[in-house]
């Protein structure tokens, strides 16, 4: 997606606030609030397209005018068809003289599940569906974090590779995976572009019996952020695994950036009885990573 800015007024910054008898919906977030640097244009461009990804404004739906926008965030027009020129420019909508900004974004497919129960056979399966693309292959050192992760010498030698992972064109993650140097010496840069790390390490001989991870969030840099097709600074969810053979003993360690609009993770909850109280409680089999077609790994 291409983003371009043909307005060449120096950008506003002011701690403007939105109008507050508009009955379009209105965001959350206060322009200019928290320090930010980023231009007012800008802001209301990432409202309004968060808006219109959540649903806010449907297929076909109008978005209000560069005046009621004026008005409701209390900005120069210029400011406000700076930001409908962006959503323009992103194929998020489309400009029709006398009637309006009208929604042309059609939302992704529905995401696929699969239970954590055979979670890794259905990453090897989701990850044939989609393409990858090698971007770093190499051996190296291995640093504290993942010498910890993987459980031996700091500096002991492994393998290190970044690809970037596309569905139906698309990227929407990017991957740094990390295995000893042992197991990487036993496939090729060329075969880990073609096929899943896991189903390489299955052909090793590794017995892939459980993994560990944890998920945040994290903002992409400008190297991550041009991979994903993304804004600098943008949203990211962040998943960090350790995957162990069937003795316990690490065999990759991956951290993973997703485009949260192409990856989700749900939990299913019971309420429970506790010692003293009721609590929520995670479903057995009932976690779920949910992707549009799209594979961790």
């Amino acid at each position: 997606m291409v983003q371009i800015a043909s307005i060449q007024r120096a950008p506003e910054m002011g701690s403007e606030t939105p109008h507050a008898g508009s009955n379009e919906p209105q965001s959350s977030i206060q322009l200019g609030s928290q320090g930010l640097k980023t231009p007012l244009y800008h802001q209301i461009y990432l409202i309004l397209k968060e808006q219109i990804k959540d649903g806010v404004y449907g297929a076909d739906g109008r978005l209000p005018s560069e005046q009621d926008l004026t008005e409701r965030f209390g900005v120069s027009r210029i400011t406000a068809k700076r930001a409908m020129d962006e959503l323009a420019s992103e194929g998020l909508v489309v400009r029709e003289r006398a009637r309006g900004t009208r929604v042309i974004y059609q939302p992704p497919s529905a995401p696929i599940a699969s239970s954590i129960e055979g979670m890794l056979e259905n990453l090897i399966a989701m990850g044939l569906e989609t393409t990858a693309k090698l971007l770093d292959f190499v051996y190296l050192p291995a640093s504290d974090t993942v010498a910890e992760a993987l459980e031996i010498e700091s500096g002991a030698e492994v393998q290190r590779a970044v690809r970037v992972r596309y569905l139906d064109g698309v990227p929407f993650s990017h991957l740094t995976t990390y295995v000893p140097s042992a197991l990487g010496r036993q496939f090729t840069a060329e075969e880990l572009s073609s096929f899943p790390l896991l189903s390489l390490l299955e052909r090793c001989g590794v017995d892939v019996g459980s993994a560990s991870q944890t998920i945040t969030a994290t903002l992409a840099d400008h190297v991550v952020a041009q991979c994903l097709d993304a804004d600098a600074g943008s949203a990211l969810m962040k998943i960090s695994r350790v995957v162990r053979d069937q003795t316990g003993t690490p065999v990759e360690f991956i951290t993973a950036l997703y485009r949260p609009d192409r990856y989700q993770y749900r939990m299913s909850l019971s309420r429970v009885q506790g010692e003293t109280a009721k609590r929520w409680s995670a479903d057995d089999n009932a976690a779920r990573t949910d992707t549009l077609k799209a594979a961790q790994t």
